[in-house]
């Protein structure tokens, strides 16, 4: 070797037995991969010519990353939570929460006991001690892919939005209150899929583990995963603005076309998944045509809120017309994601 430093370390080609070509390979990559004498690793030449090498055996890639969080009295329940999600979503599988002290705060230990049963996919709390709490996370890259995490995702969000437009039309405050405990679903794959992602950019492995083509999916596969969270999120809007009517009755015409509204925004939604799993350009660029025409759709909604909803009632009927075209919103954004992911297919480089 003949320069490290903490980004790159330079190394001398030799050479042996006349003609075979030879570098050694740093001692902390072989320890954190979980090498020794005899492992194998496979050596990929890219389109670049650069050369990635990845360990081949089982073994290397099921090595453990463990890290400590360490709390004080100072800390919060939500400070350490952060702490414990970004380690999550870096890819850490053994987080272990220490105090100095004689034990974790109750309330921290709480929250993060919580938030690991409702958020982190694959997670589970391995001791539970006074000054030691440690969570596993057990869930292996192949067990779950990306899309298949994702179409879930995506099916669990349409169901909860569609769960919402139903609340509109019932006085019972049970439906609106299951689809807003229905988000952490969401958010439990949203954080697993960026989990996924992030050692994927940087692993070959478990980039053909999760499913996808190249590293250049992998930002594709982040925004809308964003977007579908964001798409539930709204469904959750729809649920709360109900729960604020008091639940009163909703004129039937406002209902009507709510309803009417929600069809053509879910349809631009499921079209660009569709589009999106089928990895076709033509799909993807139809739904940005559908998109427009629910866009046209909000001027009617409006103006029957204005002619029939009771002037306390009218703003939470907008909040909701506005969530419902959000959702379609979230599909056009979708859908150019998945044009710009598939453009290869339908142009010829010159």
């Amino acid at each position: 070797m003949v320069e490290t430093n903490s980004t790159e370390e330079l190394r001398k080609v030799q050479i042996t037995g006349g003609s075979t070509y030879i570098i050694s390979l740093p001692k902390t990559w072989v320890d954190n991969m979980g090498l020794k004498r005899g492992s194998v690793v496979s050596i990929v030449q890219k389109d670049d010519l650069s050369l990635s090498i990845q360990p081949k055996n089982e073994d290397a890639r099921t090595h453990v990353h463990k890290v400590i969080v360490n709390t004080t009295d100072q800390d919060t329940p939500n400070r350490v939570i952060r702490r414990v999600v970004s380690a999550y979503l870096i890819g850490y599988n053994i987080i272990q929460l220490h105090s100095n002290q004689k034990r974790i705060e109750s309330s921290i230990r709480i929250a993060v006991k919580d938030f690991t049963r409702k958020k982190l996919v694959g997670t589970e709390i391995l001791s539970d001690l006074p000054n030691e709490l440690t969570l596993q996370i057990l869930l292996s890259y192949n067990e779950l892919s990306v899309k298949d995490a994702l179409r879930r995702m995506s099916i669990i969000a349409a169901s909860m939005h569609r769960d919402a437009l139903s609340a509109l039309s019932t006085d019972n405050p049970r439906i609106a209150k299951e689809i807003i405990d229905q988000d952490d679903e969401v958010d439990r794959f949203s954080l697993y899929i960026i989990r996924l992602l992030k050692a994927a950019v940087t692993d070959g492995h478990i980039l053909r583990e999760s499913g996808l083509a190249s590293p250049r999916q992998c930002l594709g596969y982040r925004l809308i995963t964003k977007s579908v969270e964001r798409m539930a999120d709204h469904a959750v809007k729809i649920a709360e603005n109900r729960l604020s009517l008091n639940l009163t009755q909703i004129n039937e015409n406002i209902l009507r076309e709510l309803n009417k509204v929600s069809e053509s925004a879910l349809k631009v939604f499921e079209a660009s998944m569709d589009a999106l799993f089928d990895e076709e350009y033509q799909e993807a660029d139809k739904v940005l045509d559908e998109a427009e025409e629910t866009r046209g759709m909000e001027d009617e909604a409006i103006q029957l809120i204005t002619k029939h909803a009771l002037p306390e009632e009218a703003p939470a009927l907008r909040l909701i017309v506005d969530s419902i075209l959000r959702t379609a919103e979230y599909g056009s954004d979708i859908a150019e994601t998945v044009l710009n992911m598939t453009v290869s297919d339908v142009i010829i480089e010159a």
